[in-house]
């Protein structure tokens, strides 16, 4: 039986030949790779390493990475961290990935990823597995969101409540 497929084979350096489309592919897209390197450097930022002002220096973190997106998705971010904040206190801002998180215990539970990180369609809302939102056999871990109406607002602090137990 012949295969009908064409193979992509790669080449000493790591990278695959052309597919089909005649896209050459690497591995990581440009902003994976920025997200990477944005996350090397945060495991060797102060804040990682227990300094005394690790959550002041967090939430400043996060701030700077709030202030730095395009105004739509600014404005969810911003949103999203004042629920965080109101329904979850105990959870600590940190940066993860180049991404406004927030943690427990230093662990993430639950992230803000704007549409233009990734040249996506729309901003994400997602929960890490330590997030405590098991519904039988089948949940969400991740919810897109283009706008926040009251309705959509009262929804999250739900969430996120669940998500810290």
């Amino acid at each position: 039986m012949s295969n009908t497929r064409s193979s992509t084979k790669s080449t000493s350096t790591g990278t695959a030949a052309k597919g089909e489309s005649g896209a050459k592919y690497d591995g990581f897209t440009e902003e994976e790779r920025d997200a990477m390197k944005e996350r090397a450097k945060e495991l060797k930022s102060p804040t990682r390493r227990g300094s005394r002002s690790a959550k002041a220096d967090g939430e400043a973190d996060v701030l700077a990475k709030i202030a730095e997106m395009t105004d739509a998705d600014r404005v969810l971010a911003e949103r999203i961290h004042a629920i965080v904040k109101e329904h979850a206190p105990g959870l600590a801002p940190k940066t993860w990935y180049g991404m406004p998180a927030y943690a427990k215990d230093g662990k993430v539970v639950c992230f803000f990823q704007s549409a233009q990180k990734f040249k996506s369609r729309y901003a994400t809302l997602g929960f890490s597995d330590l997030a405590q939102l098991d519904d039988g056999a089948l949940w969400a871990t991740s919810y897109a969101l283009t706008e926040l109406t009251v309705a959509d607002e009262t929804r999250i602090a739900a969430l996120i409540e669940k998500a810290v137990g």
